[in-house]
């Protein structure tokens, strides 16, 4: 799946297979952008902000929200996701922007983990090794003091 295979245009954004937050969920704010501009710089609203109620949204499943309310705690306010982008001129392109790092947020913050580490002994040879490494380092040590008279 690639990074233009999670947002779907118009009925919300695609998480993972069988997870989409709805439009209805999300909740947009537009502001002016800062830095340099041209003749619209003072009346264009094309800085995004995309806010997304992680812990109030019944389209994430329960298993899934609380790994991704886990992981995400950092950056929750309130249980609410916040995503901004301003690094377009143009507040489509922003738009855009926000809905594909908000999709990239909530697909990584709900990937599952890493499998478990299953314990392992070190084999006969590596022990072996090891304490013949021990040995000429204990010898070498031994050869750095004063000679025996």
């Amino acid at each position: 799946m690639g990074e233009g295979d999670r947002v779907a245009d118009g009925d919300g954004i695609r998480v993972r297979r069988g997870v989409v937050v709805p439009e209805s969920e999300l909740r947009w704010r537009f502001s002016r952008a800062s830095g340099p501009g041209g003749q619209g710089v003072n009346t264009t609203d094309s800085r995004v902000e995309l806010s997304f109620d992680l812990a109030g949204s019944p389209s994430v499943p329960e298993g899934l929200r609380t790994r991704a309310l886990e992981r995400l705690a950092h950056r929750l306010v309130g249980g609410v996701l916040t995503v901004v982008a301003s690094e377009h001129r143009s507040q489509l392109r922003n738009r855009e922007a926000a809905r594909e790092r908000l999709a990239g947020l909530l697909a990584e913050a709900t990937a599952a983990g890493p499998p478990p580490r299953r314990p392992t002994r070190p084999t006969a040879g590596s022990r072996r090794r090891r304490l013949d490494a021990k040995t000429r380092r204990g010898a070498i040590k031994r050869l750095r003091g004063r000679p025996d008279e």
